[in-house]
């Protein structure tokens, strides 16, 4: 893992990135010494995507299983869903 600053971000742009996070997996961006933000590449990020979109089924999946959902309308979606605001 890697370590770059906002200023050196700044001053040396996306040639500090191709450098950095194609060297590592993932490049941690420090804003005043502390850790903000983490840059990694495409591939990276679609397969943490994917990782996400397979949790986001399996809790679906689960809800369903247990029962955890409404059969409703549109109209009545959109009414309860403006009633919780």
């Amino acid at each position: 893992m890697a370590f770059i600053t906002a200023n050196e971000l700044k001053k040396k742009g996306v040639s500090l990135l191709e450098d950095k996070v194609g060297k590592n997996e993932e490049t941690i961006v420090t804003v005043r010494g502390k850790n903000k933000y983490v840059i990694i590449g495409m591939e990276k990020y679609n397969q943490y995507r994917e990782y996400e979109l397979n949790a986001a089924i399996m809790e679906t999946r689960e809800d369903i299983k247990k029962g955890n959902f409404i059969i409703e309308s549109v109209d009545d979606h959109i009414k309860r869903l403006k009633k919780n605001l």
